[in-house]
């Protein structure tokens, strides 16, 4: 008669399989699909912005508020997302979380109120913040069957399709009204999700390859794998995620402040024109989404703790330079700089997070990560409004600076079990 752990482990070995090459390759395709997605989408409803409130005739501050249902509703989901997740797999949770977000972004401009933009935005908001924990926990599974740091290559998909995503709102902005946009956005979306998961649904989530269990990070090994969920001890492996999420509210909070405040900057403070100050952060974006198209190779080479410390430590330089910097040119430079120094930090720090404790730490650390890029903007600006806004923005160096200390200083806190 067969023991319950080993009914338990049958069980679970129905669930998880160790798929041949080709299907990881599908699975890593079909994930990289929903990066974009979320990336491309989100982008599109940022470029009809302004549409949008001259539709809803809403004031700045009405807006504002509007605009918080985004944050709401994603903040609010993020740690229940985790639990589904768990309940019903990481790829249906995926799935259903893409159809939701990739559909609800047709319903802004069917508003005519900030206070209905505002209700809508929860829907879109819930949809982004499920996407987000979702596939990113999807993405852990198979970073531990593939036993290659392949996390920077998915969130470059997710940076790709936002420079996508916005380009083309830009071209198509003059041309369309923002319901037709947005409904075409939507079926794009909507199609796009019911391909890259119908592989999800059709393959088993990937377990460990051999070998690939819980191991100490070794900084000169040529390939990083990431320790198993639940190798850690409870209590350890808890405040490991939050470390973890630490981190990624230092990175998300230098991009919440360069998207909002980096055009400001060079225009008022370095006499640019509209159209160089725009650049601030297409410089900064396209540095970003360079450093993730080369983050796996980095990581191998360097290791995880060393790749965080050195990212961290160069966009705290870049950020000075961009901040401070007396010319226009010198300033770009210390935002491209910033970028490719942010550019890796982030994923890793959600990947490390999701090894530890599975979705549930993906999803604490993306709330973490999610509440930094909401904390950066404002804070600037009250910084701004007391200093001045070079001042304000140094903050964002200090954080990636924090960021790479509590990198250094944990190098040495995930161990095997039983160590």
């Amino acid at each position: 008669m067969p023991t319950p752990n080993k009914t338990r482990t049958a069980i679970l070995g129905a669930r998880r399989s160790v798929p041949a090459d080709r299907d990881l390759a599908r699975l890593r395709a079909a994930i990289t699909a929903f990066f974009f997605l979320d990336g491309f989408v989100f982008a599109g409803w940022v470029a009809r912005i302004p549409a949008i409130k001259d539709q809803t005739s809403a004031s700045e501050g009405a807006l504002g508020l509007a605009l918080l249902g985004v944050s709401a509703g994603g903040t609010a989901t993020m740690m229940a997302t985790g639990r589904l997740c768990r309940r019903f797999g990481n790829h249906p949770t995926t799935v259903a979380a893409g159809v939701l977000f990739a559909g609800s972004v047709a319903l802004p401009p069917l508003t005519h109120s900030a206070l209905a933009l505002g209700l809508v935005l929860l829907v879109f908001g819930t949809g982004f913040g499920a996407l987000n924990v979702a596939m990113n926990s999807a993405a852990v599974d198979l970073i531990a069957a593939l036993r290659r740091p392949v996390m920077p290559g998915f969130h470059a998909a997710f940076s790709l399709g936002g420079m996508a995503g916005a380009g083309l709102g830009g071209l198509i902005a003059d041309h369309l009204s923002p319901t037709r946009h947005l409904s075409l956005l939507a079926v794009f979306g909507l199609l796009l999700a019911a391909a890259a998961g119908r592989t999800l649904i059709s393959l088993p989530v990937p377990a460990p390859r051999d070998g690939a269990g819980p191991a100490a990070e070794s900084e000169n090994a040529a390939a990083v794998s990431e320790p198993s969920p639940g190798a850690e001890r409870p209590g350890r492996a808890r405040w490991l995620v939050a470390v973890f999420g630490l981190i990624a509210l230092c990175t998300a909070y230098g991009e919440g402040a360069m998207a909002d405040w980096a055009a400001l900057h060079l225009h008022q403070d370095l006499d640019a024109s509209a159209g160089l100050a725009a650049a601030g952060y297409s410089v900064f974006a396209l540095m970003m989404a360079v450093g993730r198209l080369t983050g796996t190779a980095l990581l191998e080479r360097l290791g995880q703790t060393r790749a965080l410390t050195v990212g961290g430590t160069t966009a705290a330089a870049g950020m000075l330079l961009g901040s401070l910097a007396p010319t226009v040119w010198l300033a770009l430079l210390g935002f491209a700089v910033t970028g490719l120094g942010l550019a890796n930090l982030f994923p890793v720090a959600i990947a490390r997070a999701g090894a530890l404790t599975g979705p549930g730490g993906v999803a604490a650390a993306s709330t973490l990560g999610y509440g930094g890029m909401l904390l950066g903007p404002p804070t600037i600006g009250f910084l701004a409004d007391w200093y001045s806004l070079p001042i304000a923005l140094t903050t964002v160096a200090a954080l990636a600076a924090v960021a790479a200390v509590v990198a250094y200083g944990t190098r040495n806190a995930v161990r095997p079990a039983g160590s």
